[in-house]
């Protein structure tokens, strides 16, 4: 398909969606004739409405409205365009608080309106000739969402629905949105009792349970090691500081809405860190540098804390409190593009070693608030697009998305179901050297401003986590599995074999369980696979002869009987090469 025939199909789609929300809001207001309109904008794959209704939605109106819908669909609705004046569309819209907010901001005095049947909505379009053209579409999911995304204004009711040009492609797409509720990480997280996150102690705040734990430390210690081979320095950083400190970065000033409120120590004003850089700043700056030094490269797994609003929460990928794996370089000006390619190696190292192999990168430029000089903006973006290049590494252009102190490379995961997830970054800083002053002696003896690097190979430790949950579908590889074998003996009698197998396993650095219930062997086995541990060894009178085990893989692979030493040899193989197929 042509690039052209590309764009209009694409078009296409985003004008059906459009309008598919429109005629949900004529059905919902069919339905509910004092309904008051939010916005229906068209979105990825779909479309949403936003409503405040006189009662909480359910399921059952979703089938509903969904049935007249197509009803309105069936009698083939024209969809036409007016303009007006702003005193026309206040009259059109008095019993409509959300709209007049809306025709109220407009900058311009006249405004365009559209019409389809018994429903008028303040639009701009563009939207298909007739309902007709509205092909293949479901309702799906019934959501809150904040008016205008203020958690301080009303709370509506949002409806969203996805469209697709047949019923093909939409019966593909539900398929792919059944098997991400079967992946989504909240509920494999507490089914396979990863982790929590209490009322108690408040939302947004992750407790990681006993096996959360093991599969964090074996990323951990994987991140740990890889970054002492690419001679980074490990750091350890407090939690807390000096609101003075995030002055002079200035995240008090350009960051300030998403930090947590100051606390009195003895007088002083202390903030939760939302960011680990102005500290490793302050070890760098703990004595004297010489050119000679550097590259200077600190990393540090840095937990900080930002204040992020209740309503957009999310399991763990939006969180209040999450650890970095951060990492800040200190280097020269003509140091800075091989640092950018090799962290974009390590990048990609990282990626492939957990199995992803798709991936998007965006280069993100200035925004509209931001730090520093142009001339500065515009020599870091240069670097990091000629860094991409000499790596020849496909990327697009993220108009607007940088930090308010540089631009960024993101890279954005895709994975098993094609999702995307916000990955590693790396981001060039000549602001936050200029505020602390952060120096080198220079070849000539003078005082020279360091350039800065910030980035993270992962990302957080908590939205990893979310993604390879979701990528893997819980069944993480065996090098990542919490739990990698279980022992399951079929009788009672063999529960002492069971144990020496557990301790001859661990020994061997095999994370071993052993299933000791007095319950049904194949109900053990079913229940190990549920809990998608990647070996079952059952252990029976002729295992214990000839000590032996019989080895089953989650997977339903035939059985098949090996020695101790054997399965040990095989296992560590695969850890150690940290396969991601089994």
């Amino acid at each position: 398909m042509s690039t052209t025939a590309k764009e209009d199909k694409s078009e296409q789609l985003r004008k059906m969606r459009h309008s598919a929300s429109h005629i949900m809001a004529e059905a919902v207001q069919s339905l509910f004739p004092d309904t008051k309109f939010g916005i229906g904008p068209a979105i990825e794959n779909g479309f949403y409405y936003d409503f405040e209704l006189p009662r909480s939605l359910t399921p059952d109106d979703l089938i509903s409205i969904e049935a007249k819908m197509k009803e309105i669909i069936k009698n083939g609705v024209p969809f036409t365009q007016q303009d007006m004046s702003k005193k026309e569309a206040r009259q059109i819209f008095a019993d409509q608080p959300y709209k007049l907010e809306l025709v109220d901001e407009l900058p311009d005095d006249t405004v365009s309106i559209y019409r389809q049947g018994s429903f008028t909505d303040l639009c701009k379009g563009p939207h298909v000739a007739s309902s007709r053209e509205v092909r293949a579409f479901k309702l799906t999911t019934i959501a809150g969402a904040y008016w205008r995304g203020d958690e301080t204004r009303p709370m509506l009711q949002r409806i969203y629905g996805v469209a697709f040009l047949d019923r093909k492609q939409l019966k593909a797409h539900l398929h792919m949105i059944e098997e991400a509720g079967k992946r989504d990480h909240r509920k494999l997280g507490r089914e396979l009792d990863l982790y929590s996150i209490s009322n108690a102690i408040g939302p947004g705040l992750a407790l990681w349970h006993p096996k959360g734990a093991l599969v964090r430390r074996t990323i951990e210690d994987f991140w740990k090691d890889e970054h002492l081979k690419k001679g980074y320095d490990l750091l350890y950083t407090p939690h807390i500081a000096k609101s003075d400190l995030w002055k002079t970065s200035g995240h008090w000033e350009m960051y300030r809405e998403n930090m947590f409120s100051p606390m009195d120590v003895e007088g002083q004003e202390y903030v939760l860190k939302p960011m680990n850089c102005p500290f490793h700043i302050m070890i760098y700056k703990s004595t004297l540098r010489s050119y000679r030094e550097l590259p200077i490269r600190y990393a540090e797994l840095g937990t900080v804390y930002r204040f992020e609003r209740s309503g957009v929460l999310y399991g763990l990928t939006r969180v209040r409190g999450f650890t970095q794996d951060d990492a800040h370089i200190f280097c020269r000006r003509d140091q800075l593009q091989s640092e950018i390619e090799g962290i974009l190696e390590l990048v990609q190292y990282m990626m492939s070693s957990f199995g992803f192999e798709k991936y998007d990168i965006m280069l993100s430029t200035r925004p509209d608030k931001y730090a520093g000089t142009l001339e500065a903006w515009d020599e870091a973006t240069e670097i990091l697009r000629q860094a991409l290049e000499h790596l020849d590494l496909p990327y697009e252009i993220d108009p607007g998305e940088g930090v308010f102190y540089g631009p960024k490379i993101d890279v954005k995961l895709r994975d098993a179901l094609g999702h995307t997830w916000q990955g590693p970054t790396i981001q060039v800083d000549f602001n936050l050297p200029a505020r602390f002053d952060v120096n080198y002696i220079g070849q000539d003896g003078n005082e020279h401003q360091i350039v800065m690097i910030h980035r993270t190979v992962l990302g957080s430790m908590e939205r990893f986590l979310a993604c390879l949950i979701e990528h893997y579908g819980g069944a993480f590889p065996l090098w990542l599995a919490p739990v990698q074998a279980v022992v399951i003996p079929i009788t009672d009698r063999h529960a002492g074999y069971a144990e020496k197998i557990k301790v001859a396993l661990q020994e061997a650095g095999i994370s071993t369980r052993v299933d000791t219930r007095s319950e049904r062997m194949n109900l053990k086995i079913r229940e190990a696979q549920l809990q998608k541990i990647p070996y079952m060894l059952v252990v029976g009178d002729r295992e214990e002869e000839n000590s032996t085990i019989a080895v089953r893989k989650r997977t339903g692979e035939k059985q098949e009987t090996v020695t101790l030493n054997d399965f040990i040899k095989t296992a560590n193989t695969h850890i150690k090469e940290r396969d991601n197929e089994l």
